[in-house]
């Protein structure tokens, strides 16, 4: 989920604030208040909630909480690294490598709402002491050089029109030594347009897709020196697959009322498409996705 205030005009920030909290402005409330209410609806406490139960709605990438694991064990955690989440979204990230890795985590997004939602379902889950989360500039972070050990940073990118400011305030805050562990949605080989909407874009003003060499380049010229970069897209179109169908269920199959909470409370009705079109993309060739470490040179 993006973070990119100070590298964006207003209208990009207004953008990808409607397309990340759209279901407020169509429904009516705070996405903070939808979300207890449908916890209440599934029988839930809000003020108690485990992390099996917030998992529909706190990692809103492909893979869910097993990518995440994923780069976690690529970029090597040993336990007490003190993490910077870009574009931590409603910190389900922050929050397990908090959880699993012990991890001290600041989480950054521009979007209001959910740095409000991050802070709630990290003191709902019991993890508000080993998690902190701003509402902030990914090309401005308010916070001291040198007080990272990693940055974390998943589909992010793809929402960012002038990366090389944000990596230039990742290379501020990493301390010497420090990595970049990146998950990231790049273009792919096949040219032709992206079946929109998709999860990070309903129209192409806010979708900023660079393919795998340009990501790299950009790295390079950064500072930062690539340790491992796998191409993880058919394991992602598999995990899109799956969830696709069960989104694709028809509106009678089950009881709604009583479901956990997931990724339509934010985007609104529209996500099962926008699924449905990022699977499609990715087996077509339109787009892949990289996972990747990479050190600070400079």
């Amino acid at each position: 989920m993006p973070t990119a205030h100070g590298d964006n005009s207003p209208d990009h920030v207004r953008w990808l604030n409607a397309h990340y909290d759209a279901a407020t402005t169509s429904e009516g409330g705070s996405l903070l208040a939808r979300l207890r209410d449908a916890f209440l609806d599934a029988g839930c406490d809000p003020e108690h909630l485990s992390v099996d139960e917030v998992a529909g709605i706190d990692q809103l990438h492909l893979g869910g909480r097993r990518a995440s694991r994923s780069l976690a064990t690529m970029g090597e955690l040993q336990g007490g690294e003190r993490v910077l989440d870009v574009g931590c979204g409603t910190g389900g990230a922050s929050r397990l490598l908090a959880a699993e890795y012990g991890c001290s985590v600041v989480g950054v997004d521009i979007t209001a709402a959910f740095v409000e939602v991050a802070r709630w379902l990290s003191k709902a889950t019991g993890l508000a002491g080993r998690t902190h989360f701003l509402c902030a500039d990914a090309a401005s972070v308010p916070l001291a050089p040198d007080s990272f050990d990693r940055v974390w940073c998943q589909h992010a990118l793809m929402n960012m029109p002038h990366v090389l400011r944000v990596l230039a305030e990742w290379q501020r805050l990493l301390a010497p030594g420090g990595c970049v562990l990146l998950h990231e949605v790049v273009a792919g080989d096949n040219p032709e347009p992206l079946a929109l909407p998709v999860p990070w874009a309903r129209t192409p003003a806010t979708s900023h897709l660079r393919s795998r060499e340009q990501l790299e380049r950009t790295m390079a010229l950064s500072g930062f020196e690539p340790l491992r970069v796998d191409d993880v897209t058919e394991t992602a179109l598999a995990w899109r697959q799956v969830h696709s169908q069960r989104e694709s269920r028809p509106d009678g199959s089950h009881e709604k009322r009583h479901e956990l909470p997931g990724p339509e409370m934010i985007f609104g009705e529209v996500f099962p498409t926008m699924g449905r079109n990022l699977r499609d993309n990715l087996a077509a060739g339109k787009v892949r996705i990289l996972e990747g470490v990479w050190r600070v040179t400079n």
